[in-house]
């Protein structure tokens, strides 16, 4: 059985990342099509297997990248995003996309132990966060306002941990994290700058303070290729 010719092209363009170095750009579709005889649609098929392989992505409007090295999460820490990037000797930043006070959808309601049919809001938010300048996941957090009134009237590009510590006394004991591999949706693609249907991660968190409350719940999507898990277990 013979190989797919996108395959043979793939493993062309894959032995030239070495050479080009973390974070370099590719050369254009038309360039590598020129260079390795192929039609249009299999380059690209090529350069899909290479990204869902992790080893490239795209730019909107800039073309193909070598990607750098994922970051490393280790679950069982307790440092925020902002902290274990920087540790890893890179540049974290955050966006606020939105901000704002909704009704509870169900999932939220039952995680943040409010009564069914309750009517109760949330401050809901969305915010993305990069590495080095490069989107690599997108959360949406869910707070009661309850325990942390007026929370929008703060800067929500700081570590919301530290505003809930520093301005409400309330402190994160408990976190518990679910995790599982996802697709991209469109909505989720199109903030991070991927292919809708792209591999990505799937973390989910809610986090209890020392009375046991439900303080906040954490949808966060990352893309495949940005993060690597790791846990460090020691036996006594």
């Amino acid at each position: 059985m013979s190989t797919p010719h996108y395959l043979s092209v793939r493993d062309e363009i894959a032995r030239r990342l070495g050479a080009l170095g973390i974070g370099a750009k590719l050369p254009s579709e038309r360039e590598l099509q020129a260079v390795s005889g192929a039609a249009r649609g299999t380059v690209r098929e090529a350069l899909f297997q290479l990204e869902t392989e992790g080893l490239i992505y795209r730019r909107d409007r800039s073309g193909w990248y070598v990607c750098p090295p994922p970051i490393v999460y280790d679950p069982t820490q307790w440092a925020g995003f902002m902290a274990y990037v920087a540790d890893q000797g890179r540049t974290p930043s955050t966006e606020t996309l939105s901000a704002e006070r909704a009704p509870a959808s169900p999932v939220v309601a039952q995680a943040l132990g409010f009564e069914a049919d309750g009517g109760r809001s949330v401050y809901a938010l969305r915010r993305r966060r990069a590495v080095d300048g490069r989107a690599v996941l997108v959360e949406d957090i869910h707070v009661d306002p309850l325990i942390a009134p007026d929370l929008l009237t703060f800067s929500l590009n700081d570590s919301l941990t530290r505003i809930l510590r520093e301005a409400y006394g309330v402190s994160i004991v408990r976190t518990r994290v679910d995790m599982q591999p996802c697709a991209l949706t469109s909505v989720e693609a199109a903030v991070l700058a991927a292919k809708p249907g792209a591999p990505g991660l799937l973390i989910v968190r809610t986090s209890f303070d020392a009375l046991g409350r439900a303080v906040e719940y954490d949808r966060e999507v990352w893309r495949h290729d940005a993060v690597r898990l790791q846990i460090d277990i020691s036996r006594v």
